[in-house]
């Protein structure tokens, strides 16, 4: 390797390898910011907060990565391009492709190891994170209600709207469904102003004390034309406890690992392996739909017809052949079944559209892998052209272009996953749709960096404007 080539990989690694800490310190931060509310005041023990933060940060590096790519190709080129070395180099006889070749080939290395990242330690990452998030909820019973949605804890689905406490054990606007046993729905709901979590570590049962509220059952007849009816039962109370068994919850393990199928949590193989699967349901059971629709339709005095149609041509009006009684039996009949097709057919159709969304998410994730790959490329092919282009490092305007790419970049990839996700495009297209469209910027930064031309070319823009001028205002001779 050349003196040249050490150099310049010896610039790009100091200011990249920083570059990186920082993003990451950064995107570490907003991680906590977003979890702060289940890890804080919550009795969790160091060894348990270090845990859920190790999980979470693999899946910070698809979004670090390409950023510090990015801003380190634009502050490298840029200083070398400020302080004249690149003015050197050309006087030499070296070209901007020549000196990018040494960054190139760590950047194919990078690339290659991004990938196996993204492939192996990200959905190990997100498998342990998910279960080992599901289970600290399960350990602390507070933990396991949420602000403002349903949680399920035990019998019991229970919403609040806010918790306050040292431990998040004061309960303001509860409102409780209590599961049936026999599982029919929820029948019974109960709602109270504030309320009180009670634990103990001796103790399976959490005592839920409730103060100033309402008590809601359904009520269901014995007699079926009663039901329509929906009596209920109503009654308040100052003051109640409900006991919920956490014995079982209490005996999960931080450790245990039940969720397996998301597809953030897949390999290349496993994606491969769970989109054939998926494909092939979704085939059978529209198969199925199919075959099934026709078997439904039911039609009386069907052998009357068949007997006609034998001896004699059937008239223009079918209807004819049956008496009124069967032409209303007929015409109740084909209603019913109108309407039940019509609503089998949009019940299915959701189905559908649920399932597509679910592989489209899987592509989605196959995707992704290869995705960040090629961004490793893209933006050290935009960096350092650019760099070489405004001829600025330092943190200053490198920052500014960086960051207005990369937010290009990201908004461009997000909006195309979410559309892809609603099939309002394909996943191919909504995966790589970011990808497709910054590549002309890369292709075009390194043709005017490679021939020396600016940013921008203000010639072509002023040309036009000076023809117009020259017209209205012909110089004298």
């Amino acid at each position: 390797m050349k003196i040249l080539d050490k150099y310049l990989l010896k610039t790009f690694l100091t200011t990249f390898t920083t570059v990186f800490v920082i993003l990451f310190f950064i995107f570490i931060l907003q991680t906590v910011w977003l979890f702060i509310s289940e890890l804080a005041g919550k009795d969790l023990d160091l060894l348990m907060i270090i845990k859920f933060l190790a999980f979470s940060m693999p899946r910070i590096v698809p979004l670090v990565l390409p950023l510090s790519i990015l801003l380190s190709s634009i502050m490298t080129f840029g200083n070398l391009a400020e302080n004249y070395e690149f003015a050197a180099m050309k006087s030499s006889g070296i070209s901007l492709q020549r000196a990018m070749r040494s960054l190139t080939v760590f950047i194919v290395l990078l690339s290659i190891v991004a990938f196996f990242f993204s492939n192996n330690v990200i959905p190990y990452a997100e498998y342990k994170f998910i279960n080992f998030r599901k289970n600290i909820a399960q350990v602390k019973p507070a933990l396991a209600i949420t602000e403002g949605q349903f949680n399920d804890v035990g019998f019991y689905n229970i919403k609040v709207n806010k918790k306050s406490g040292a431990e998040g054990n004061t309960l303001t606007g509860i409102t409780i469904h209590k599961k049936s046993k026999i599982g029919d729905g929820s029948k019974t709901v109960i709602k109270a102003k504030d309320g009180e979590l009670i634990s103990s570590e001796e103790s399976s049962i959490l005592q839920l004390v409730l103060n100033n509220g309402y008590y809601y059952e359904d009520i269901v007849p014995k007699k079926y034309e009663d039901r329509s009816k929906m009596p209920f039962a109503k009654s308040s109370f100052k003051k109640q406890i409900i006991n919920i068994d956490l014995s079982e919850l209490n005996n999960v393990d931080v450790n245990d690992e039940s969720v397996a199928n998301t597809n953030t949590m897949l390999t290349v193989n496993e994606l491969n392996y769970t989109l054939d699967s998926l494909n092939k349901n979704m085939k059978t059971d529209i198969i199925s739909f199919t075959e099934n629709s026709n078997s439904r339709i039911a039609f009386p005095a069907k052998k009357q017809l068949i007997a006609s149609a034998k001896s004699k041509p059937l008239p223009n009006n079918i209807l004819s052949l049956f008496t009124n009684q069967q032409k209303s039996d007929i015409l109740k009949i084909a209603s019913s079944n109108v309407a039940s097709t019509t609503y089998s057919i949009d019940t299915s159709k959701t189905d559908f559209f649920n399932k597509q969304k679910n592989i489209n998410r899987h592509l989605l994730a196959y995707y992704d892998k290869f995705v960040i790959v090629f961004a490793c490329f893209l933006m050290f092919f935009i960096g350092a052209p650019l760099g070489a282009i405004i001829r600025k490092g330092g943190l200053g305007l490198p920052i500014v272009f960086a960051v207005l790419i990369f937010i290009t970049f990201h908004f461009i990839n997000t909006f195309g996953k979410r559309i892809a996700q609603e099939n309002g495009m394909t996943p191919f297209m909504g995966a790589w749709l970011s990808s497709i469209i910054l590549t002309p910027l890369a292709v075009l930064l390194t043709y005017r960096a490679t021939n020396d031309i600016g940013l921008i070319n203000m010639d072509v823009i002023l040309a036009p404007f000076q023809k117009v001028l020259k017209k209205i205002f012909p110089s004298r001779n």
